[in-house]
């Protein structure tokens, strides 16, 4: 039956038949195969989508949209010109900047690519800028959006693995102010050489008048943080309580979306989450498959009796996840794989906590890895540019991005410190 599922998977993905489908027609052609009642197949699908934790997903879903529509996209870009645009590169510092406000109301990556990029690409190739290099600096900086939190990929370890979505959204913080430091250090760097200047001077008054604008966005994530750890509400509530507050502000406040608007953006945000939640039932009916195979202990076995210590691991599971993340999506990668990892995790005595910032880590730079580059395939739509071209430009991205996460397996005190503290 294992046989029969990854031949016809591999066969779907060459034929591009899309993730979901590729996984649900291959999980029940092996199961038919093998003469397993075909109501397996639709009671894993339900089964794999029966977790009170899964509902942040569509929730933040919402609430991005909700922040997207109305107008919070462009305060936090206009905040972030005022604080650094007059620096050299500035607007690429803008662009990595405005990308991590917005990943601390979105959750997604695609979002953020797409909500900053659709301002900041137009403004960076009229100031001079490369147009490649501005849609792979947009596109690397919108994988932010995963390790910032509130993370959706977070939500989905956090079920699978059994780890608290709390204490995941407070690893995140720090390796995702890394991630956009590093992006912004390279980007000044290159733009030093290339002869990017920044814009008109900053001042402190056009810095505390956009800090008033954008103020109702920027403590959205406070209020999430503060309310999760403050026990005032759980992780999937937050979800509930960030849909609440993005439709107060937009409407009421920036007065930015109409009560005509709400249908389309109900709709947006309902096409994404639908998508995100058929691949995880989908993954839940293969994984059953493989534990049913005993695939997990196989490769548990093989790996556990393999020499080396804990750090050797992490290093041998990161370069299986980079290959990973070039063909599987980020969260059919989690549910697929974690139940395999775990046992091998408990074997070498690796945190789950930190193992989980690594794996997200890690599968976001997957974002950026053709074929499937998520990230790459949205940014492409910002301009003209061919997709190989987008690719040669976004490498040294995922040059620094692969530095980052080699400092998160050697050093993990930088995802967990917060947590321990």
């Amino acid at each position: 039956m294992a046989i029969v599922l990854f031949v016809l998977l591999a066969l779907f993905i060459l034929l591009n038949v899309p993730l979901a489908i590729s996984i649900a027609f291959a999980s029940l052609i092996a199961l038919l195969s093998a003469n397993v009642d075909g109501f397996i197949a639709v009671q894993r699908l339900v089964t794999g989508l029966d977790t009170y934790s899964l509902m942040a997903i569509p929730l933040f879903m919402i609430a991005g949209k909700i922040m997207e529509k109305g107008g919070i996209s462009q305060r936090l870009v206009d905040l972030a010109s005022s604080m650094v645009g007059s620096i050299t590169g500035g607007y690429a510092i803008v662009a990595v900047l405005a990308s991590m406000f917005f990943s601390a109301i979105s959750g997604s990556a695609p979002a953020t690519v797409v909500a900053i990029g659709t301002i900041m690409v137009p403004a960076m190739v009229k100031a001079g800028y490369d147009k490649r290099f501005s849609i792979a600096l947009i596109a690397a900086s919108g994988t932010t959006g995963v390790i910032i939190p509130p993370s959706i990929p977070f939500i989905t370890y956090g079920v699978t693995a059994g780890v608290s979505v709390g204490e995941l959204f407070i690893a995140g913080i720090v390796p995702g102010l890394l991630m956009g430091v590093s992006l912004i250090i390279y980007s000044y760097i290159i733009s030093r050489i290339k002869g990017y200047k920044g814009t008109e001077k900053s001042t402190l008054k056009n810095v505390l008048v956009n800090v008033r604008r954008s103020f109702w966005g920027l403590i959205m994530p406070i209020i999430i943080l503060g309310g999760i750890y403050g026990g005032l509400f759980t992780p999937t509530e937050s979800g509930a309580v960030a849909c609440m507050y993005g439709l107060l502000v937009s409407m009421f406040i920036y007065k930015s979306i109409k009560l005509k608007d709400l249908k389309a953006t109900f709709n947006e945000a309902g096409l994404l989450s639908a998508m995100v939640l058929f691949i995880i039932a989908t993954a839940s009916l293969m994984n059953w498959i493989m534990t049913t195979e005993q695939i997990p202990a196989q490769i548990s076995s093989l790996v556990g009796n393999s020499p080396g210590n804990s750090l050797v691991l992490l290093l041998v599971i990161a370069m299986m996840l980079l290959l990973i993340g070039t063909f599987l999506e980020l969260n059919a990668s989690i549910i697929l794989i974690v139940p395999i990892m775990l046992p091998i995790l408990a074997q070498y005595d690796v945190s789950l906590l930190h193992f989980g910032v690594i794996m997200v880590f890690n599968l976001a730079i997957g974002l950026l890895t053709p074929p499937l580059g998520v990230n790459l395939f949205v940014a492409k739509s910002l301009g003209n540019v061919s997709f190989n071209q987008i690719v040669i430009s976004v490498l040294p991205f995922l040059g620094v991005l692969i530095i980052n996460l080699l400092l998160l397996i050697v050093w993990p005190q930088i995802s967990t410190f917060l947590v321990n503290s």
